[in-house]
């Protein structure tokens, strides 16, 4: 491996400076990891250019990815969501050049099922898992939401009622509601991984993990 490769194995190739891309390209710097980004558009390079390295460039070209050094990076996100042909393309491209982790965005299941064809290692829906993360918190008293895999699922959210006052053993949460209470914030106290003897109190916040189905039954509960 060339010392240009090793100088570059943490760090992380963005191409594409959309709301999708610049928003992970912005979060990875404030992180502290190195960061490439490669924008078309003039103007949105010139934008986020004070914030990390960007070289305007067009993606769909493999010669000026080969000539920015692409295939030194071993991780490349496809923020491209405008033009499925210059989203397809650039994928297909870092592809062909090897790179080990490249996520894409996709603008839709058949775009995604695209990129999974050439290749991608990691498509990302980010407007349809938006709308399914609001659908779910609207729903219920949920706060946050993540859908794993298999419909395994971690909200954080307030206690149902019936919960409050009791004991996670008490109110014998996986028994009666097929889920598992997993973490408890309560007010100005660090967050405490729960076990039988947590006790939930009206004002806390509870992490609970399960099937999704159950954990919606759950959180809609009074």
């Amino acid at each position: 491996m060339s010392r240009k490769s090793q100088d570059r194995l943490g760090a992380v190739l963005v191409i594409g400076l959309g709301r999708f891309g610049s928003a992970v390209a912005f979060t990875l710097a404030e992180q502290g990891r190195e960061v490439l980004a490669v924008e078309k558009d003039p103007q949105l390079a010139a934008q986020w250019s004070h914030r990390f390295t960007v070289i305007e460039a067009d993606s769909t070209s493999k010669e000026a990815l080969e000539q920015l050094g692409a295939k030194d990076f071993n991780v490349a996100v496809v923020g491209i969501g405008s033009s499925l042909e210059a989203s397809v393309l650039t994928t297909a491209n870092l592809v062909e050049m090897g790179i080990p982790e490249i996520w894409a965005k996709a603008t839709s299941r058949d775009h995604g099922r695209i990129l999974e064809k050439i290749g991608a290692h990691r498509r990302v829906f980010p407007e349809f898992d938006a709308g399914r993360r609001v659908a779910h918190m609207v729903a219920g008293r949920m706060i946050d939401y993540i859908e794993m895999e298999d419909s395994f699922t971690i909200v954080k959210m307030r206690p149902p009622f019936d919960l409050r006052g009791f004991t996670i053993g008490e109110a014998k949460v996986r028994e009666r509601y097929g889920v598992n209470i997993i973490g408890v914030k309560s007010p100005h106290e660090p967050f405490e991984y729960a076990t039988a003897e947590t006790r939930i109190g009206e004002d806390d916040i509870i992490i609970v993990s399960g099937n999704v189905e159950l954990l919606d039954e759950f959180a809609a509960r009074r």
